[in-house]
């Protein structure tokens, strides 16, 4: 306690000339510029987040579906899926399968791919 006024400077330094202190100067104001940018990252990052996880996505067994749909007297149902707003259903008829698919809320047949064998 011998020097309060020292300011952390050694025993042989200089005060800084007018120049580097107008460097110093715009270093600090160029760091607290890339800490807030940083920053302003990290808050956009994490409202990202949260966006994507109180996003409300309907629960696809609370969607509406059809209570009936018509695949056909000598078709057997091997497989049935929703996906997309479509009911999908995978049937055989004799010797052939064959995907149906059907409007989710209407029942109604929206198109039809045969398989066959080559």
């Amino acid at each position: 306690m011998s020097q309060p006024d020292n300011r952390g400077e050694g025993p042989g330094e200089a005060p800084l000339d007018p120049e580097a202190q107008r460097i110093q100067a715009k270093l600090k104001r160029l760091l607290l510029g890339s800490t807030l940018v940083m920053i302003a990252g990290f808050v956009a990052v994490f409202a990202a987040i949260l966006y994507k996880i109180n996003s409300n996505k309907p629960d696809p067994s609370e969607l509406p579906f059809a209570a009936t749909v018509a695949v056909g007297s000598e078709a057997e149902v091997l497989q049935a899926t929703i996906a997309e707003g479509m009911l999908m259903v995978l049937v055989r008829e004799g010797s052939g399968t064959a995907l149906l698919r059907f409007d989710q809320v209407t029942g109604k047949q929206v198109g039809r791919t045969d398989f066959v064998a080559r």
